[in-house]
């Protein structure tokens, strides 16, 4: 099971979930966001850390500033998190990841044609872009994705507490959580991340 961390803003955070075991971390790197850090900013942490994949995410942004982006930090994959068409991703010099949102029009055939590496599949909310923080209708979901030829995430409100019945509901290739690692204060917890990862290890 692939373990994704998105939200990512600092060395200490990064660490914590390299040394736990995660598989790829996230930057939020498209300005407005609660999450977002600043690809400069990104590019240091980019540079503590060695195993971890290190992710860039972006919504909507022009494909020059994500090039450029994912150059400055040494990116392993570029997620689109927008409405990216196809034309657009063929411009994208990186490794692409794109999220489409459950309940946004989704469908099995629209996402194994989109040209994508991977995918991640997350909740749709009305008058929201990127990702919505909350979980879906995994249910009526899972029966959209088992169709699905690519490798893929789920990701929408997912925590310790959920983990395990989205493997079970959706037998996804990963899983990508955020907002359940976070503190009080919206930072991301390194104790947080730990107990999250070990609580997937035998997974």
């Amino acid at each position: 099971m692939l373990i994704k961390i998105c939200g990512i803003r600092d060395i200490d955070a990064a660490r914590a979930a390299e040394e736990a075991g995660a598989d790829f971390i996230g930057f939020i790197l498209s300005h407005g966001f609660r999450r977002t850090v600043e690809p400069e900013a990104a590019a240091e942490i980019c540079r503590s850390i060695r195993r971890v994949k290190k992710v860039g995410v972006f919504v909507d942004e022009p494909a020059e500033y994500v090039n450029e982006a994912a150059r400055l930090c040494g990116l392993d994959y570029v997620q689109l998190h927008g409405h990216e068409t196809p034309e657009y991703a063929a411009a994208i010099k990186y490794p692409i990841i794109k999220a489409m949102r459950y309940g946004d029009d989704f469908t099995a055939e629209a996402a194994n044609s989109y040209p994508a590496d991977m995918l991640l599949v997350d909740s749709f909310a009305n008058g929201k872009v990127g990702g919505s923080g909350q979980a879906f209708a995994w249910q009526e979901a899972a029966a959209e994705t088992k169709k699905l030829t690519k490798p893929f995430f789920i990701a929408g409100g997912i925590s310790k507490e959920n983990a395990r019945e989205a493997i079970e509901v959706f037998n996804p290739n990963g899983l990508d959580a955020s907002g359940s690692l976070e503190d009080e204060a919206g930072n991301k917890s390194p104790e947080k991340i730990r107990e999250y990862i070990e609580s997937l290890s035998d997974k």
